[in-house]
């Protein structure tokens, strides 16, 4: 048996259902039952015991759902908002019977009742054939709306709950990425590359096809040749400490026996209707289980990573009558970032390499967001995975990007195999004592217990 025919059969399921409910309605009416609001057709799918009929209501609610127009998309949105919630009353009547006894069966029906109803009409949308792939692009639209309407992020809300159990690690596949991989799958390669552009196929296949190149992504069974996230890997002798060696077409691809060290110098997310639910922590794990096994001699592995908040942040603290990570003497220096081109000449670049190395040891130590977390993205997502902040490495990116991100620092965090569970779990700045040596004077005295290990 193969996919193919299970798919026949799901069709054949999906139109003996479609007949089931085209003769039901005809029987309500006709031209009254065609006319139903697509909140009224989420309504019917709700109630439709019926396997067959239920997936193919649901394929035609996904349909009708993919010829809307912003407006109209907006509010289906809101009718999932107003009118899918919990049940108030079977909720309130499920807190009286647990307040009147409290137990296990009496919690575990407030527990139901207090499920909103968009949640399971989300599962049975999920039935029909492609609903997962239609509901990955309808979460899409519902974060576009997000950014003017925060009245529906308790929709959102029930996406990515139910989007974390879909796309459980458990049901995440590994594949390598090299030039015998599909040329579909390598055009989206080269579409959702997020970090490094990649200019041209022949620019695709410097990245994947040499001995000292690796690429990894994950896929899921219900979105067939879709990545949801990949990493390009570098195989070398050292840490690398800039990018433009790595995606040079003229970079010395050296013997193989001679791998010392792993970079992941790229990660993108592919699918911007799964934000929020993480699948890099994992993909980086496996990725060094498989290259271990396949280079034995590899001992190292890190990533070379933007720092994409660091040059907002400093603009910040420059403008500040009492910026908190620079002395005065840092501050006036920094002026000559104003200069157009300063990284280009050695008089104007040179001052600035020791001022902003020491502002972003500052900003890794102490920067926080407002839940108390690393101020920088990228940094949140290798620490919080309990990789240490090894270097920060000068002028690592001088990209037009690079330059605009981050002053051109890039930084390498360094995943060690026997302290990645110790970090996560501590749950702090762990970082090394070269990058501890590079900040200049006393931390604030509220971060110092929060921010320092390692």
């Amino acid at each position: 048996m193969n996919t193919s025919f299970f798919g026949e059969m799901l069709n054949s399921i999906t139109e003996r259902g479609r007949a089931l409910i085209d003769r039901a309605r005809d029987r309500r009416g006709g031209a009254a039952a065609r006319s139903e609001t697509l909140a009224e057709l989420c309504e019917e799918l709700l109630s439709v015991r019926g396997e067959a009929s239920g997936v193919a209501l649901a394929g035609d609610i996904l349909a009708k759902y993919a010829e809307l127009t912003v407006g109209p998309r907006i509010a289906f949105f809101e009718a999932l908002a107003e009118r899918f919630g919990p049940d108030r009353e079977a909720l309130e009547a499920a807190i009286a019977a647990w307040q009147a006894e409290p137990s296990d069966k009496t919690a575990a029906e407030v527990h139901i009742a207090a499920e909103p109803r968009r949640q399971e009409l989300l599962r049975r949308l999920n039935l029909a054939p492609a609903g997962t792939a239609a509901l990955v692009r309808m979460r899409e639209q519902l974060l576009d709306a997000l950014g003017h309407r925060k009245d529906l992020t308790d929709v959102d809300a029930d996406f990515v709950h139910l989007f974390s159990s879909w796309f459980n690690r458990g049901f995440l596949v590994l594949r390598r990425i090299d030039w015998a991989t599909p040329a579909m799958i390598l055009e989206k390669i080269i579409r959702y590359e997020a970090v490094h552009r990649i200019h041209s196929w022949e620019d695709l296949r410097r990245r994947i096809d040499p001995p000292d190149r690796r690429c990894y992504a994950f896929f899921h069974p219900a979105l067939v040749d879709e990545p949801l996230i990949f990493v390009e890997v570098a195989l070398s002798r050292d840490i690398p400490g800039a990018i433009a060696p790595i995606l040079s077409a003229e970079r010395d691809t050296s013997d193989g026996e001679k791998f010392a060290t792993a970079t992941f110098y790229s990660i993108s997310n592919c699918q911007r209707g799964l934000t929020g639910v993480s699948f890099g922590n994992f993909l980086i794990k496996q990725v060094v289980q498989e290259i271990s096994r396949e280079n034995p001699r590899l001992k190292t592995f890190v990533t070379l990573s933007p720092v994409p908040n660091f040059a907002r942040w400093l603009d910040r603290e420059r403008k500040s009558d009492s910026p908190v990570g620079l002395t005065a003497e840092d501050k006036a220096t920094l002026e000559g970032l104003d200069h157009a081109g300063w990284w280009q000449a050695p008089e104007t670049r040179d001052p600035m390499q020791e001022p902003l190395l020491r502002a972003a040891a500052w900003y890794f130590l102490h920067a926080k967001n407002r839940r108390g977390l690393p101020a920088d993205s990228v940094a949140r997502f290798h620490l919080g995975n309990g990789a240490r902040l090894e270097r920060i490495n000068w002028l690592g990116d001088d990209s037009a990007r690079g330059i605009e991100q981050s002053y051109g620092l890039m930084v390498n965090y360094l995943y060690d195999l026997e302290d990645i569970e110790k970090n996560h779990e501590a749950q702090r700045v762990v970082v090394s004592n070269a990058v501890r040596r590079l900040q200049r004077g006393p931390a604030p005295a509220e971060l110092v217990p929060a921010a320092l290990s390692g």
